[in-house]
């Protein structure tokens, strides 16, 4: 774990609005910052309620999102944005529709391809547009990172870009957009952000400065996820789950995730199972595993959730599986139409994305990665 001395960079947007019934300040923000020509990217359900946003100006929509979107979908995107001469583009939707939105925000009118700022620190220049992102689910924390993902279709694997010019100009946060999403999403979408804070509160990269916001991002699922899927207009428990989130996207920036959401990507690359769903499956399973490395802040973790567990495995395993099996989650790959004969074929996947797996806090070797994913089966 890193000391209290080591140096951290931490970015934000440099606004954030906060609270329900905020989302119309977007419109107001871009009026006064006389943006004319704006591109809203979300998928089909969200499109319908932008005018909810009260953006000024010429308003394009593309509405054709697709969850765990791919390059195809990216480049689709990219040539409505062109077309538009936007000067303004909005995110509006989950993780999916952020992350597009950033990508085009730097690739449109850009000399640069995707395959050209792969990786860190590699888009060339700062971007000619404005970025707002309005998060419409409680999970991804993307409206607050640098970071955006998007599928090969092709190699099936997860294309990361990283850059400090898909930090958005403005974050607005209204939980109120969250209220509509169903007990299932909800669900599914908590325990990522959950995901988000405990795999960075136990990162090899932990720093703490934000272990701060990841326990409390911790708490705040722990006291209002079940409150949330048992009631979906319950304005506490939504708003407390949309800070969860915000704060799980404070933790992915200057530490990120780790083994919990390798192992997870396959499930989606793969098999197309929801982000959320895939984090929540493998969450007790990696939490368990790493617990003789890091075994206080396990138990912090576990106590944050309400949780009553030991400080063995098994005891750690079975305490955060009926956390999620009691959210309504389904916890079994087989369930979840994954053949067994891809379980090898998927260890080799997450095996590779090093960027990840280099920041558990114990080695995750390809045979213990395989054995998660027959236990999980």
């Amino acid at each position: 774990m890193t000391s209290l001395s080591a140096p951290i960079t931490i970015v934000r947007p440099e606004i954030i609005e906060f609270g329900v019934g905020v989302a119309a300040k977007l419109g107001k923000w871009a009026a006064g910052q006389g943006f004319s020509r704006v591109l809203v990217v979300s998928d089909a359900f969200n499109a319908s309620r932008v005018d909810i946003l009260e953006l000024p100006g010429f308003v394009t929509v593309f509405s054709q999102v697709r969850p765990e979107p791919d390059t195809d979908n990216l480049d689709l995107l990219l040539s409505v944005a062109n077309e538009a001469h936007t000067d303004l583009i909005v995110g509006f939707g989950g993780g999916s529709a952020m992350d597009l939105a950033k990508l085009a925000s730097v690739l449109s009118g850009s000399t640069q391809t995707l395959r050209e700022v792969v990786g860190a620190g590699k888009v060339a220049q700062r971007r000619r547009v404005g970025l707002a992102q309005v998060p419409t689910t409680s999970g991804t924390g993307s409206e607050a990172g640098i970071r955006a993902l998007v599928t090969d279709p092709q190699t099936q694997a997860k294309l990361a870009v990283e850059s400090i010019h898909m930090l958005a100009d403005i974050a607005v946060i209204d939980p109120g957009l969250t209220f509509t999403v169903p007990a299932a999403t909800t669900a599914a979408t908590g325990v990522d952000a959950m995901a988000h804070c405990v795999e960075a509160f136990t990162n090899r990269k932990a720093h703490p400065m934000i272990d701060l916001y990841a326990i409390e991002g911790v708490r705040l699922v722990g006291r209002y996820l079940a409150r949330a899927v048992a009631d979906g207009a319950d304005a506490q428990a939504r708003a407390g789950l949309s800070l969860a989130s915000l704060y799980g996207g404070f933790c992915l920036g200057p530490v990120n995730t780790a083994g919990g959401h390798a192992l997870a990507y396959p499930l989606g690359t793969r098999w197309h199972i929801a982000h959320g769903a895939a984090n929540a499956l493998i969450f007790p399973h990696v939490l368990a595993f790493n617990t003789p490395a890091v075994a206080e802040k396990t138990m912090q973790v576990i106590e944050a959730l309400n949780l009553k567990a030991g400080s063995d495995q098994a005891s750690v395993f079975d305490a955060s599986f009926g956390f999620c099996a009691g959210l309504g989650i389904e916890m079994r790959l087989s369930a979840l139409g994954v053949p067994a004969d891809d379980l090898d074929v998927m260890a080799d996947d997450a095996f590779a994305i090093r960027r990840l797996l280099d920041n558990n806090p114990r080695e995750l070797g390809r045979s213990d990665i395989l054995s998660i994913y027959q236990t999980a089966y």
